[in-house]
């Protein structure tokens, strides 16, 4: 059995993973800032009202985790907002830069020292932050802020190698939640999250650093 901590827990794929990870026996800890009924019925370690932007909140959760081995730490909490080059609102980038890639980055460095060897970091990102695949434009917010999230997850799979961690940077596919407005051409969240946890138990030091779709196609950057 191994612990596993979730960000985003509420709804959609944090969900998802919290409810997976619970029945093949995990021990679960479901972060969030606002827990949903859902979650609450799975009966995992529930640590909500945690704003992960929030340098107060992070130290707050860390001394409520204090000494206990994180084995699996999945960064899912992520926003979508709409920026376009003609209504671009820069307090929105700047938003979606502070959730997307810098909460991510904090939370790690916070939880660094209760991350074993063996232990795996998981970034959820988004084909969106792929340069080479933006073939639609637009997107300011979002598509910068998870180019920025790609780069930090190199940067950290070079990082914590010496410690024995990996790192699996993730997109999920197209995925019927609410973040995409429960786009109905999109994959169930069930479906979505077996294909990242078959990733995630694959993952190992060779591999760390590397951009995949849950379907297990290598991505490009």
């Amino acid at each position: 059995m191994s612990t596993y901590l979730v960000t985003g827990a509420s709804g959609g794929i944090g969900l998802e993973y919290c409810r997976q990870l619970q029945a093949r026996g995990e021990t679960v800890i479901a972060v969030c800032r606002t827990a949903s009924p859902e979650l609450e019925a799975l009966g995992v370690r529930l640590e909500a009202g945690v704003e992960l932007t929030s340098e107060a909140a992070i130290t707050h959760l860390v001394e409520r985790l204090a000494g206990l081995p994180i084995d699996g730490l999945i960064l899912n909490a992520g926003i979508l907002e709409a920026t376009s080059l003609e209504d671009l609102d820069v307090e929105s980038v700047r938003r979606q830069f502070e959730v997307n890639a810098l909460a991510p980055l904090r939370l790690t460095r916070a939880l660094l020292d209760q991350l074993p060897s063996g232990a795996k970091l998981i970034l959820m990102t988004s084909r969106m932050g792929s340069i080479d695949d933006n073939g639609s434009g637009g997107s300011y917010g979002y598509r910068m802020s998870k180019v920025a999230l790609n780069m930090a997850g190199r940067s950290l799979a070079i990082d914590l190698r010496p410690r024995g961690i990996a790192v699996a940077i993730l997109h999920p596919g197209l995925v019927r939640t609410r973040m995409i407005s429960f786009n109905p051409q999109g994959i169930s969240p069930e479906e979505a999250v077996r294909g990242l946890l078959a990733r995630i138990d694959a993952l190992t030091l060779e591999t760390s650093g590397t951009f995949w779709h849950a379907n297990g196609e290598v991505l490009p950057w």
